[in-house]
């Protein structure tokens, strides 16, 4: 081997490179370790919120300790930024998929026309983008021409209004409009991407990621280690629309006649039943109905359909009335009705009903009436806000303080003007929720400076600041997927792939040492190295360390020795030949090399589709695999050989390349494989024909993923019943709810398409209300809805993860799924027809690959619902389909190599050398496979519930992967070839 000096000088400061890369994990990770213990050693158990008291204390000592030097080096602020990152699963947090509304976009750059076409448009393309591929735009454009007759884009009541009139003018045809909105539109979600990122920088989450998806108007938000997952929700979604608006006064007698008005008329429009007699008052909202004869408006307690859902508002504040939580949406649908809506007299036609935000605890929150005009919009809007910050009021509780730019200034001069002349108050409205709605009571107030008070937490001052310094978003941005992950699965997870990794690894040295004797250590040696580079290089490229990530570099342990075991194989059959040591090495790591690319490359490549086609996790994977691949190519190729020339170097070394149990293992075998493929092909039909019949009458199960919904990991005390919740859900969300034994007997997996059309944290929050209301009799006595829903401190019961995909995306999911596996079978038929230059070895290659994904999807058709673990078909199940691709070419190229080798040497002889070919490998195919199996097989039974369903498919590929390789891939590669290639002729 030539330049050992530059090969030695490379490994080294490589393997020191990752070393030091590294290095920043252990010192972040003992620091942290030593907060624990300062917080447990200070706050005891005992304690009323002792962990949520011992998790402040230890952000204030990493704060403390923060900036002082560690080793001279670094600090624990400056290693934190560069240890590995760890994925949801392995550290808990929330991974989101936010849409940006592109209508919202349109809309506002039409300045909110009313222009029927226009809005007609956007109807149709709301329907259309429910069952379409193409973009939102797109759809719109096609819809508007279809419907605009001499309407035009640039139509002065579409889009050549005063705000555009910059880039667009009425003489524009339509296709010159259509490319600037579509950049206006591009323009409007960067803008919504760079308010995002401004928002989370200042939400305080370490190694945060944010990300746009090409050009959906999709944005990817992960927040690693986010506890608050409410807070962290409301952050993203809310579109911090901050509008001032002047209330009316609580005694208007028009709102007195609009209410009393409405109270009838709903009478003859709705039924609703008398109220029974009122109880002994028990909390704030029962005391507040105790005294709802002493209102000066008609709440009595006959039939009112609205009086009997209203309670007096506080008299001495600019409220209109208020109302039970739980009656809000009932009240204001009636305020929507048409028929009601004709009732407001004239002076107050224009009247705008919100509510107030409400606050935790409270039971009751008011309604407020606010002076709005004919196209409803506010006195002052948020964007005159030019600063804000979290600070404190004069009774020194949290409230946020905002400065307003000159225009806003003079506007806000003249509101609170007006509002102390007509005794009022002003609203200070945040996503159409009002937050405070003082009066004014000194005159006018100059200066531009205001300040929004109320029941507020400081970290809820500190994100209202920060949502407002960032500004608002262009348009509406929905959750079409989340995934949210408690802290305490992923210290599991952590547990559970930490120990899968480390029994892998050790099955993994024992084999090589038992099974080649010395060259098995050096084989070793090089493996720990791999193990080394891989986490060095994942640092470096600021890569994200998941669960199916550990799953990728376990896998690699059991794939990495595949080199190894052909280059010693080779090596082996050199030396039975009788040539002398060294040449045997030299000969058998030359001879090997082609097989060892080959395997490599096809395993590379659907990696590389995974890599493209997947997302979040499964990136993650697919991550390692690729970086796993290199390595193990570096460090068998060049580590083992400097190893194995070093040691045969020295005077009197003699390397075997096998023990005395084992030196005689496969020797002299001589299998007639292709006699045997009739059969095999008759055992193939029939277990591909049982898959294809139980994959159309019983299907699939597929998982949220594909379909679509809501799944729930909840965690009890004791074991449950899950056909018993099942029965209870499915009366709660109606038919379609599925509950399963997730891992132990005390652990479900609740999956629910419940609203699955409705976006909205609104409805997430109502969903997870249902489950603990229905589920509260299994849990613990004492359970807070609080201590059931994630984020409530480092607890093992109650919801551990919640999985949330929207109907869009996740059947663009299904079609990066169909495409990556088409992809990845195109690709690779093309690289083997390339390398072999023979359409029947791609044929073979490609058909062995088709068997065993039938073979596999028939196992979870047949045993989806009877085995004790997952087997939904989701994400990380076409990931295992892919790397069963993967492997199961891996396996039919080295064969295949082989026959290349064999053939051009000694030619076809009807068969015979085929054969040759295939015993030939049977130790390296039997070796690997074995290998990866046991690897396989440790993962499976340590790598905890979330891996099980993913390990099982990828253990079934492993064995029918190689049964395929030699009794389908090379038999159909045989059958197809000329007959006279198979008598023995030259193929010509």
């Amino acid at each position: 081997m030539q330049n050992k000096g530059l090969i030695k000088l490379f490994a080294f400061l490589f393997g020191l490179v990752s070393i030091y890369q590294l290095s920043y994990t252990f010192i972040t990770n003992k620091v942290e370790k030593d907060a624990t213990v300062f917080a447990t050693n200070k706050i005891s158990e005992s304690e009323e919120d002792y962990l949520e008291k011992r998790e402040a204390l230890e952000a204030q000592y990493l704060d403390s300790i923060g900036s002082n030097s560690i080793l001279g080096f670094t600090s624990y602020d400056e290693a934190k930024k560069k240890e590995l990152n760890k994925g949801l699963d392995l550290k808990g947090g929330i991974n989101v998929t936010l849409q940006i509304s592109i209508k919202d976009i349109l809309k506002g750059l039409a300045n909110n026309t009313k222009n029927p076409v226009f809005n007609k448009a956007l109807a149709d393309a709301d329907n259309a983008s429910k069952s379409s591929d193409a973009t939102y735009i797109d759809l719109f454009f096609e819809s508007f021409d279809k419907l605009k007759g001499d309407t035009k884009l640039a139509s002065p009541d579409i889009f050549a209004n005063k705000g555009l009139s910059d880039v667009i003018n009425f003489q524009m045809t339509d296709d010159q409009v259509k490319p600037i909105i579509r950049t206006k539109i591009d323009e409007s979600i960067v803008s919504a991407f760079e308010v995002l990122r401004e928002r989370i920088d200042g939400f305080g989450v370490t190694q945060p990621n944010i990300q746009r998806e090409g050009n959906s108007g999709r944005i990817l938000v992960e927040l690693p280690g986010a506890r608050d997952i409410g807070r962290a929700q409301d952050l993203l979604s809310s579109t911090a629309q901050l509008e001032f608006w002047e209330t009316y006064k609580q005694s208007n007698p028009s709102l007195s006649t609009f209410l009393q008005a409405a109270n009838e008329r709903l009478k003859t429009l709705v039924e609703v039943e008398k109220p029974e007699a009122a109880v002994k008052p028990e909390s704030e909202l029962d005391s507040l109905l105790s005294d709802v004869a002493q209102d000066s408006l008609d709440f009595s307690q006959d039939v009112n359909p609205l009086f009997s859902l209203l309670i007096p508002a506080n008299p001495n504040g600019n409220a209109l009335v208020s109302a039970a939580i739980q009656d809000t949406a009932k009240i204001g649908e009636y305020l929507r009705m048409k028929e009601i809506r004709r009732l407001i007299p004239a002076d107050i036609q224009f009247v705008k009903f919100v509510w107030e935000r409400p606050t935790e605890g409270s039971e009751v929150v008011e309604l407020y009436a606010l002076k709005s005009n004919r196209d409803n919009t506010p006195r002052i809007s948020g964007d005159v806000v030019s600063d804000a910050s979290d600070t404190f009021d004069q009774y020194n509780k949290p409230a946020v303080s905002m400065t307003m730019n000159t225009k806003g200034a003079k506007e806000w001069e003249k509101l609170t003007g007006d509002a102390f002349n007509n005794q009022t108050g002003i609203a200070i409205v945040l996503d159409n929720k009002v937050y405070t709605a003082p009066g004014v009571s000194s005159g006018p107030i100059s200066g531009g400076r205001s300040e929004i008070t109320g029941t507020f937490t400081i970290n809820e001052t500190k994100d209202i600041a920060n949502v407002l310094r960032a500004g608002k978003l262009p348009a509406s941005a929905e959750i079409i997927q989340s995934e949210i992950v408690g802290p305490s699965l992923g210290q599991e997870a952590i547990s559970s792939g930490f120990f899968s990794f480390m029994i892998a690894m050790a099955i993994v040295l024992v084999w090589m040492v038992f099974y080649y004797g010395k060259a098995g250590i050096f084989a070793d040696m090089a493996l720990l190295l791999n193990i080394l580079l891989i986490f060095g290089v994942l640092v470096s490229l600021n890569a994200v360390l998941t669960l199916p990530g550990i799953a990728g570099i376990v896998l690699t342990i059991g794939m990495s020795v595949d080199a190894n075991v052909l280059i010693f194989e080779r090596i082996k059959e050199e030396l039975a030949k009788g040539k002398g040591q060294s040449q045997a090495i030299a000969d058998g790591f030359g001879n090997a090399l082609s097989s060892i690319l080959d395997a490599n490359i096809t395993t590379g490549l659907t990696a590389l589709i995974l890599f493209v086609f997947g997302s979040g996790p499964i990136k993650g994977f697919a991550t390692t695999l690729l970086i796993g691949i290199v390595t193990s190519l570096f460090t068998a190729i060049f580590i083992t050989r400097l190893l194995v020339d070093w040691y045969v170097s020295g005077k009197g070394r003699k390397l075997d390349f096998s023990t005395a149990m084992t030196k005689n293992l496969f020797k002299n075998i001589s299998i007639d494989f292709l006699s045997k493929r009739k059969i095999a092909y008759i055992v193939s039909s029939i277990l591909v024909a049982i898959g294809l019949f139980s994959l159309f009458t019983q299907g699939l199960q597929q998982g949220v993923d594909f379909v679509g919904g809501r799944s729930y990991t909840v965690r009890f005390e004791k074991m449950v019943n899950p056909s018993e919740i099942a029965s209870e859900l499915n009366a709660v969300f109606g038919s379609g709810t599925n509950v399963k034994t997730y891992g132990e007997a005390n652990q479900i997996k609740i999956t629910t398409p419940y609203k699955v059309d409705v976006e909205g944290i609104e409805v997430d929050n109502e969903i997870q209300n249902k489950l603990y209301t229905s589920l509260q009799k299994y849990l613990p006595d004492g359970t807070s809805f609080e201590d059931f829903t994630i984020g409530s401190g480092d607890k093992a019961l109650g919801i551990l993860q919640s999985v949330k995909v929207g109907p869009t995306i996740a059947d663009d999911i299904k079609k990066n799924a169909f495409l990556a596996i088409i992809g990845s079978l195109a690709v690779v038929f093309l690289y083997i027809l390339f390398r072999f230059r023979k359409w029947q070895f791609s044929l073979g290659a490609v058909a062995a690959v088709f068997h065993d994904i039938l073979i596999v999807l028939g196992v979870f058709s047949i045993f989806g619902k009877l085995m004790p673990f997952n087997m939904e078909i989701d994400q990380a199940f076409i990931a295992a389909i892919l790397t069963v691709i993967g492997y199961s070419l891996n396996d039919t190229v080295v064969v295949f190599d082989r026959i290349r080798e064999i053939i051009a040497e000694k030619g076809w002889k009807a068969g015979e050398n085929t054969n040759l070919a295939l015993n030939s490998t049977l130790s390296r195919t039997l070796n690997t496979s074995m290998t990866t199996l046991v690897v396989l097989l440790s993962i499976f039974i340590f790598g905890g519930e979330s891996l099980r369903g993913f390990m099982f498919a990828m253990i079934i590929g492993v064995i029918v992967g190689t049964y395929s390789s030699l009794f389908i891939a090379t038999p159909v590669m045989y059958d197809t070839l000329k007959r006279k290639t198979q008598t023995g002729e030259e193929d010509k």
